[in-house]
């Protein structure tokens, strides 16, 4: 019996795998991204694998997939649910037929996401079971367990990942294939699948009904609920998920009642666990989702005044929340390491800092957008002033003209060319159509670079091959009814300040076009390199521009470290004494 030391988010994968599924889609977002990058990595592996635009067109392909008769898996991170909402949200009342698992990773303590929401409230939301495992093992089981489900009761279903369970590793015993019974196909059904308001009122009390008999699924599922008695029922704890690891380390021998099942909630189980323990606690991240509901059944239970709301869990929170009330519940914790400081900063040779630059110093109100180039925000650049979600920057920028008029100051959107693939395109659309004189500038390094460099429609790659069709942008822009496109070389300070300065001049709205590759896929050797003179006289003007290749040296001039430069150019321009020279690699 051969045992693997995997990720949460490789088991996932792997469970994909023993269920025999055959259409895989996602939009990278960390935590989720690996799932999908380790099934395309499986060159021979018959599973179709795809990088779609944006979560809701992936949870739309893997949505006809699974109508189909296949099984279909749909992956992104927590506030991607957010966006695959609208499609989510009917599927529930057509149903599936194949299986069709929406794999949610969520990011409590906001590792790498703008908020930590709480993705158990959209299974309640949209009346569709979860499940949640609590490290790699569970993560490869449930997958066939969710398949499964979701074709028994004709359902999506999620299965919620959290950042901890995603990236920790553990070992995993490989499992067996589960496949699917149902015959592939499409079965024409309009009455059930062509969602018109007649035939929604029909299926509203259809999927209230599967409702119920989730719930008694619930009751009769002991691979994912099931109660741990323990030495030591003084105390009982309800718990899932991360948390369940958590709680096993602090109390070895207390009574536990771990939910696999995230919802709906097995009660009976429930009010019989709380029958044969003295105290109850539910011990579970963010929301008190599970608290508030079995608070509603009426049982007396503790959670919350005890537990933090906000951030992720550790040992030492839930041995702290045990022995006592904790001072401050609902603040973020402190972190239990002291790690070394290390500020995020854009790459050395980022070919976004020179469009930073220049903003920062025309000093423009900037409207940002998700992205690694979201770092533009950080000193010394300082060049954004807003930042919400995926393709907002340019809605912002057009809400600011509008609500201001005349007395707006001058602004910019910025985005980069995957969000602009993702959720750009209709803003921008509405601001052509509503004559609106928004300058976009559109950040094209040609990859979803923040999350490792995934393919989209505009980089003319696909999950698993070349030969995308690829989008120009220009031609893009101009068909949703934009005239003023500048493209400009971000390397190039001149170039761009010349094309802000002169698209915010144009009374219409305007797009900027900054094209260079993410220095991290560039690997031409280059022909020069530069090194500061003598004639530097330690300004800090090229400073400005937060290349960690920059530096201070003991006698106050710049130094440039050989081993960080990308030999970029942007220092050199930025010098204003001439100071930073290139030179040939032979000199």
């Amino acid at each position: 019996m051969k045992y693997r030391l995997l990720t949460g988010n490789e088991a996932i994968a792997s469970g994909a795998h023993n269920s025999g599924v055959k259409v895989v889609v996602g939009y990278p977002g960390t935590p989720s991204t690996e799932i999908i990058e380790h099934i395309r990595a499986e060159r021979d592996s018959d599973i179709y694998a795809e990088w779609a635009p944006n979560e809701k067109v992936a949870l739309e392909v893997a949505v006809g997939a699974a109508l189909s008769g296949v099984r279909s898996m749909a992956a992104m991170k927590h506030v991607g649910v957010n966006v695959a909402a609208d499609p989510l949200m009917t599927a529930t009342y057509t149903g599936v037929r194949g299986g069709l698992v929406i794999v949610t990773a969520d990011d409590p303590g906001m590792h790498s996401s703008q908020n930590e929401q709480d993705n158990r409230n959209y299974a309640r939301f949209a009346r569709v079971p979860m499940l949640e495992p609590s490290d790699s093992q569970e993560c490869q089981d449930m997958m066939p367990q969710a398949f499964e489900i979701s074709e028994k009761f004709d359902t999506p279903v999620f299965l919620r990942s959290t950042t901890r369970v995603s990236h920790s590793k553990s070992l995993v015993h490989p499992g067996e294939s589960v496949p699917s019974d149902v015959a592939p196909g499409f079965d024409r059904n309009p009455q059930k699948l062509v969602m018109i308001p007649v035939h929604a009122r029909g299926r509203h009390p259809q999927v209230q009904r599967r409702l119920q008999e989730l719930r008694q699924f619930a009751e009769e599922a002991e691979d994912l609920n099931r109660i741990e008695w323990g030495s030591d029922q003084s105390v009982g704890i309800i718990t899932g998920g991360i948390a369940y690891q958590y709680v096993r380390e602090v109390c070895p021998e207390a009574a536990v009642l771990k939910l696999g099942l995230s919802y709906p909630l097995p009660l009976q189980m429930i009010g019989e666990f709380a029958a044969g323990v003295d105290e109850l606690y539910v011990v579970e991240e963010l929301d008190p989702f599970w608290e508030m509901e079995i608070r509603a059944a009426g049982f007396d239970v503790q959670g919350k005044e005890r537990f933090p709301v906000v951030g992720e869990l550790s040992p030492t929170l839930v041995r702290t929340g045990l022995q006592g009330t904790t001072d401050e519940p609902n603040s973020a914790p402190d972190s239990e390491e002291q790690l070394p400081v290390r500020p995020p900063i854009l790459c050395p040779g980022c070919p976004h800092r020179g469009v930073f630059a220049v903003l920062s110093e025309l000093g423009l109100v900037v409207k940002g957008d998700i992205g690694c180039y979201s770092l533009g925000v950080m000193p010394p650049l300082s060049a954004m002033d807003t930042l919400t979600c995926m393709g907002a920057s340019m809605g912002q920028a057009m809400g600011m003209e509008k609500a201001l008029g005349d007395r707006a100051p001058d602004s910019v959107a910025v985005i980069g060319d995957s969000t602009f693939m993702h959720s750009g395109m209709t803003a921008l659309a509405d601001i052509v159509y509503n004559n609106g004189h928004v300058t976009t500038i559109i950040l094209d390094n040609d990859a979803t670079a923040m999350t490792g460099h995934q393919a989209h429609p505009g980089s003319g790659l696909r999950a698993r091959e070349t030969g995308g069709r690829r989008v120009d942008f220009e031609q893009l822009v101009r068909g949703l009814g934009v005239q003023d496109v500048h493209r400009v070389d971000p390397y190039d300070l001149q170039q761009v300040k010349d094309a802000v300065q002169a698209a915010l001049e144009t009374d219409a709205a305007s797009v900027i076009i900054a094209e260079r590759p993410c220095v991290l896929l560039d690997r031409t050797p280059p022909e020069h390199h530069y090194s500061v003179g003598d004639d530097c006289t330690g300004c800090g003007l090229c400073l400005h521009l937060g290349c960690p290749a920059l530096s201070y040296t003991d006698g106050g001039t710049v130094r440039i470290d050989p081993v960080l430069c990308t030999h970029c150019g942007l220092c050199a321009q930025a010098c204003s004494f001439d100071a930073i020279e290139r030179r040939s690699e032979s000199q």
